[in-house]
């Protein structure tokens, strides 16, 4: 385990986070649990706005990626901590306006926005839509008129940098269902063609590489590769860039086999982006866009702790032990999509040595249903609180009803304080929108 000045194990041999106790908390809120640290989420927010207003001045906006974790309270931190955030479905973006997020800091994005989603993101005034397909130009314009008004838009385009992360989660591909392509021309004509319209007004592009990218020059390619475009643009079309969104996807420690980034390397990746942004600028006699950044798994991912109660413990002999948990893939399917690994402890007995190797399973009814396969883990016993580290992004955010288990509820803790912000779920809750029809009621005599 890496640990922080907030993530540690304490005299008791527990595990804690922000401050408290992780077997109390357990205790005080039951299993599954999703736990959020604010203290770390807030540092990271603030590493990523210091660092942009540092090396490009004011001149650029921190987006924080809501679709690795939404709900009201992040939204009010966001805002707090003075930076933006970039909603991808008209969900998110109803959470955010409930929350009080101001709209004019709000980007959206999503590869297949619907009619509706659009107008409510009209109606609420959000700063900017990123356009991903020529039927979401022509649905934002319309809606425009409708209103008698012009929005700002981005288009994403594809740059074809691939990184080295899961294909399901690289983005800019070739092939990939995100964006325009600048290879085969597609980005070039989606530029000119949002030219014409009236009721929109082509800032500038977008581009994101992928996720759970640890190689800077992955990123510092993308920019170039977007930066040379734009040079194009203006050459061909007398298109002046005047924003650029250069995504996120910034890698996070899950296991010993990634690269653990202290909150303050961040700044690194930052820099490198900004210095390629600043040098292309310079070497074209640009003017200098404005700048958006969207970071979100690492901002809240190892950020998360999510806690279970150890079940059911299945040996066979000479060929795998299964620790069953009361959570699993309904609230975490990482495993189940990507394969993903995670390292996970025994909260209650931090400090004793690892002695076994296991799988941890889930309860739900999937012989796919793991957490976690092959991992260390002193021999655990029936009751023990298991502690799944860096799950803050995109686990609460996938969760589901799946076999109708309950969805967690998440806490959030700074300085021993700890508090919901997502409520458990009941059984009333699953059921509360079933209708039986009429002709299959139980008819009285």
């Amino acid at each position: 385990m890496n640990e922080r000045d907030t993530l540690k194990v304490n005299e008791k041999g527990h595990l804690e986070l922000g401050g408290a106790d992780c077997v109390e908390l357990a205790k005080k809120f039951g299993t599954p649990l999703y736990l959020f640290d604010e203290t770390y989420i807030r540092k990271m927010m603030g590493v990523y706005r210091d660092t942009l207003k540092k090396h490009y001045g004011d001149n650029g906006l921190v987006l924080y990626a809501s679709k690795a974790f939404s709900c009201q309270a992040i939204y009010r931190i966001a805002d707090e901590e003075n930076i933006g955030i970039d909603v991808v479905s008209g969900g998110e973006l109803y959470t955010a306006l409930q929350a009080g997020f101001p709209a004019e800091r709000i980007y959206m994005h999503g590869n297949n926005k619907l009619d509706y989603e659009i107008g409510e993101a009209l109606d609420a005034g959000i700063g900017c839509i990123v356009a991903d397909a020529y039927s979401e130009i022509d649905k934002i314009d319309a809606e425009a008129k409708k209103r008698g008004m012009v929005q700002r838009i981005l288009l994403r385009i594809n740059p074809g940098v691939e990184a080295h992360t899961h294909a399901f989660v690289q983005t800019a591909t070739t092939d990939s269902k995100f964006g325009f392509s600048i290879a085969d021309g597609t980005a070039e004509k989606a530029t000119a063609y949002a030219m014409t319209k009236k009721n929109v007004k082509l800032d500038g592009y977008h581009c994101h590489i992928g996720s759970q990218i640890f190689e800077k020059q992955s990123f510092v390619l993308g920019v170039e590769k977007v930066m040379d475009f734009a040079v194009s643009m203006k050459d061909k079309l007398n298109f002046t860039l005047e924003t650029l969104n250069m995504g996120g996807g910034f890698g996070i420690w899950y296991t010993d086999e990634d690269r653990k980034i202290l909150a303050e390397g961040y700044a690194e990746y930052l820099e490198a982006l900004i210095q390629t942004v600043k040098e292309k600028v310079a070497q074209h006699g640009l003017k200098a866009p404005y700048l958006l950044l969207e970071p979100g798994r690492s901002i809240v991912g190892e950020a998360g702790v999510t806690l279970y109660t150890v079940g059911a413990i299945k040996d066979i002999p000479g060929v795998k032990k299964y620790v069953a948990v009361d959570g699993g893939m309904f609230d975490n399917p990482r495993y189940a999509l990507y394969q993903s690994k995670y390292t996970p402890i025994l909260a209650n007995r931090a400090n004793e040595p690892c002695t076994e190797i296991v799988s941890i399973a889930g309860k739900c009814c999937e012989s796919g249903d793991l957490i976690a396969v092959n991992v260390s883990l002193p021999k655990a016993e029936t009751g023990d609180i298991l502690a799944v580290l860096s799950t803050g992004a995109y686990n609460y955010s996938m969760a589901m009803n799946y076999n109708r288990n309950m969805i967690p509820p998440c806490v959030l803790v700074r300085d021993g304080e700890a508090e919901y912000i997502v409520k458990p779920q009941s059984y009333a809750d699953i059921v509360r929108n079933d209708v039986i029809p009429s002709r299959l009621l139980k008819k009285t005599k």
